[in-house]
């Protein structure tokens, strides 16, 4: 029995010694929180609301450095966190789930980084996207795009705005024309404007609302349909349908589903693979704790920003979860968001 006790409490001293030294790595320290797109869109307005509140739930009160590394739709960004970012806990990012999961979806990310081996920290928001069109667009519902063409900005490969748009094209098979090769939201939502497009899909209503806040308040955005794994009540209050009413199968069904999992994570924050679990364990809680904060929630207020965050734990899960899929329909889901 003495021998027991001896063990258990040399058990509890090891794991308390090791907490104190985690806690105290970050005294002095600066975690550099790289942000994978570049200033004034979603992500980049997250990302410094949560910054601007993390280090003071971090035992040490670190400095936390945010710096922008915009390339591929966040792809650079997580390259760089996985292969030469410092593994010791001074180094997170902010990407998007096409980031997470490209590799899946698209094959020619394979080798760059593994989206599994990523210790996700958190997520700042549970998202819903959508599809918009400008106002003076003649497309006024997302029925209208089946009788009518429908001109539809989109990013780059890779970026979810051109995935969305080609999912909802192969999957609820509306007639799209879809524009590639724009330069992020703010270039989609200005070609809007000039009537060179209709509008655009696959970008998260908070951020859609945060960035034109004043096309949402004049009523020149009209909201065609949203895409999420629940309906957003703001969205169904303003009589927005789900995507869900518009497919014809269940093999289409199951392709969307696949894609929009990822939405789950709408804003996912990862620290590199290596990073030892005891600091992964303090960055989990700070980044918990601080989605609660007030002072951050009422910042979010300000920027027209929704959080509705989840654990790292649950994220965790949730891309093991997309990984798992059977590979006839991740085939499938390749070929829906293909040009």
């Amino acid at each position: 029995m003495m021998r027991k006790l001896a063990l258990a409490t040399a058990c509890a001293a090891a794991l308390g010694a090791n907490a104190a030294t985690a806690a105290d790595f970050y005294a002095g320290k600066t975690i550099t929180f790289i942000i994978g797109t570049g200033p004034g869109g979603g992500y980049d307005i997250y990302g410094r609301v949560v910054a601007k509140h993390l280090g003071k739930y971090i035992p040490g009160k670190p400095h936390v450095l945010v710096q922008n590394m915009e390339g591929a739709s966040t792809v650079r960004a997580a390259g760089f966190i996985y292969k030469v970012a410092p593994k010791d806990g001074t180094s997170i990012a902010a990407i998007s789930p096409g980031a997470v999961v490209g590799p899946l979806l698209e094959g020619k990310l394979n080798g760059l980084y593994d989206p599994t081996k990523f210790q996700y920290l958190a997520t700042a928001n549970n998202s819903t996207r959508v599809c918009a069109v400008f106002h003076t667009s003649k497309i006024t519902t997302f029925k209208d795009a089946y009788t009518q063409e429908a001109i539809i900005s989109a990013s780059a490969e890779g970026g979810s705005t051109r995935d969305y748009a080609y999912l909802h094209k192969k999957t609820s098979h509306v007639n799209f024309r879809i524009i590639s090769g724009y330069h992020g939201t703010p270039s989609a939502m200005l070609a809007m404007e000039r009537g060179e497009t209709d509008g655009l899909c696959g970008i998260d209503w908070s951020s859609l609302r945060s960035q034109k806040a004043d096309w949402v308040r004049d009523g020149k955005l009209r909201v065609l349909v949203q895409a999420g794994l629940e309906p957003s009540d703001e969205l169904t209050k303003m009589g927005v349908p789900m995507i869900w009413d518009f497919f014809q199968n269940d093999t289409d069904r199951q392709v969307a589903e696949l894609v929009i999992a990822q939405q789950l994570f709408g804003r996912p924050y990862i620290a590199p693979p290596e990073t030892p679990a005891d600091r992964v364990a303090i960055l989990r809680k700070a980044f918990d704790l601080a989605m609660k904060d007030p002072d951050l929630l009422s910042d979010a207020e300000k920027a027209r920003i929704d959080i509705l965050p989840a654990g790292g734990e649950r994220v965790q899960e949730g891309v093991a979860k997309i990984y798992a899929t059977p590979k006839e329909i991740v085939e499938k889901a390749r070929e829906a968001i293909r040009e």
